[in-house]
């Protein structure tokens, strides 16, 4: 059983803003290698992201560019099984090679959450998150380290086929079927999500211009499974903020809830702010893999 598992860091809301890289390579239930890098992005770096995973503009400094470490990661990736915990990772990859007019690189994506929402039936429709899943499974890592969130990536690929008596090739088909079980959701929403979908559990807000009909982001949210919330809380998971709205730096213009997202996040919530054109990436990213 051969694969590599994956996780990158971003500098900003710009999900091609990579700035850390992890790859860990899996062979017969071992690590046999583990690689990364800090990357400078040649982008600003937003105060949030930094207070998640620590690096900034001085941390970077001396550090690579994406484009020079690319042979590496795709001689590392290329022709393999590549893991990312939900495909968050896989779409800022594909961006950063897109924006950087760089060869795709062929590699077969399996989504370790996936996985798991079917491996363990407490993580079926919430709780799927990353350390959530490593603390059922007993894996002890640092989060928001690239190459420790990789690492963990595998835990949970290798203990899922132990749990369920799958091969790799058997997960490849399993995720692309339906959760067994009913779905719970609790609380009110302004819309519900597709229990199916690879989000589910997880709710989404929406703020800033838009480039599309509010009611027509939410119905897409709701295709891959978000709930979407009318106001931010502390039980959010995203915010997705209008493109242009998302590139202001000095807070000047920022909605109530963007400032208050930030806030939340600044005080340990885990809340995640996307682009308008990120999220509907992510879309099109659960879509394909639907």
């Amino acid at each position: 059983m051969e694969f590599v598992s994956i996780d990158v860091e971003t500098a900003n809301p710009d999900m091609a803003s990579i700035c850390q890289i992890g790859i860990a390579c899996f062979n017969n239930g071992q690590l046999e290698r583990e690689w990364s890098s800090l990357v400078n992005p040649r982008d600003y770096f937003d105060p949030i992201n930094v207070s998640v995973h620590g690096i900034n503009e001085t941390s970077v400094s001396s550090a690579p560019s994406f484009e020079e470490i690319y042979h590496e990661i795709r001689s590392l990736l290329s022709g393999k099984i590549c893991v990312s915990h939900t495909h968050f990772d896989r779409i800022s990859m594909d961006k950063a090679i897109r924006k950087h007019s760089l060869d795709p690189i062929d590699v077969v994506w399996l989504d370790s959450a996936r996985i798991a929402r079917r491996a363990w039936e407490e993580c079926a429709w919430k709780g799927y998150g990353l350390a959530n899943v490593c603390k059922i499974i007993g894996f002890e890592f640092k989060h928001h380290d690239a190459l420790e969130d990789a690492k963990a990536c595998g835990a949970i690929v290798h203990a899922a086929v132990e749990k369920a008596g799958l091969t790799l090739e058997g997960w490849l088909t399993r995720v692309g079927q339906p959760i067994s079980g009913l779905s719970s959701s609790g609380g009110k929403v302004a819309l519900e999500g597709n229990p199916e979908g690879e989000l589910y559990g997880q709710s989404v807000v929406f703020t800033g211009a838009l480039s599309i009909p509010r009611k027509d982001a939410a119905a897409m949210a709701a295709s891959i499974g978000c709930s979407v919330a009318p106001t931010v809380s502390k039980k959010i998971d995203y915010l997705v903020v209008g493109d242009q709205d998302a590139s202001r730096l000095a807070g000047k213009d920022k909605s109530s809830k963007h400032i208050k997202a930030e806030k939340l996040i600044a005080s340990g919530v885990q809340i995640r702010i996307l682009k308008e054109s990120d999220f509907k990436e992510l879309v099109d990213g659960a879509a394909r893999n639907a």
